[in-house]
């Protein structure tokens, strides 16, 4: 007689090896997220520079943004036409923030013109509630090495400087506003 053991069903083993293969796969995928992540530098602003993300006001922020999206339409009209844009042109076809609508009024209802100074050309936005935006200066002028910066200045007493030179403009209060993308989102007033 032969005696043949058999051992009873069970998925201990098979059990152990899904465990395994799971873990592995763990381990793999953590190895891949901790040699894809990078570090987080912070780069320190210059004393007359704000962060656009998170030293501006939502109104200032929007206007900031708007700008820089009505820069794109100033040169395209300046390549086709050879002078820069009004911002009475550019009201007239609706480009935020020169247009007159309820949202340039809930953002400080600021008033637009260009200025043309011997070193370059200027958008100069008087902010009619600087409690709620500040004024802006945004410069276009191709030949200038400040040219497309949009700066801002909370000062209610702030008007166009004689000169758009880097000094003139930190001396008379305005802060060159740039765009820091190594930080969040949350907004910390410091102007």
């Amino acid at each position: 007689m032969i005696v043949q053991r058999v051992e009873p069903a069970g998925a201990s083993r098979e059990t152990l090896y899904l465990l395994g293969l799971c873990l592995l796969i763990l381990a793999l995928a953590a190895a891949v997220v901790l040699a894809q992540q990078t570090s987080t530098t912070e780069t320190q602003l210059a004393s007359y520079q704000l962060d656009a993300r998170r030293d501006l006001s939502a109104a200032e922020q929007g206007i900031y943004t708007d700008l820089l999206v009505a820069l794109e339409e100033v040169h395209y009209l300046q390549d086709e036409t050879g002078a820069l844009a009004t911002p009475a042109e550019l009201a007239e076809e609706s480009y935020p923030p020169f247009a007159t609508d309820i949202s340039s009024v809930q953002r400080g209802g600021h008033s637009w013109e260009l200025a043309q100074l011997d070193d370059g050309a200027v958008y100069l936005g008087v902010s009619q509630q600087t409690d709620i935006a500040g004024h802006f200066l945004l410069l276009t002028d191709a030949n200038s090495p400040l040219s497309d910066t949009v700066w801002l200045n909370a000062s209610p007493a702030s008007g166009l400087p004689h000169d758009l030179q880097q000094s003139t403009l930190i001396a008379a209060g305005w802060k060159q506003l740039v765009r820091e993308f190594d930080r969040g989102v949350t907004r910390h007033t410091s102007h």
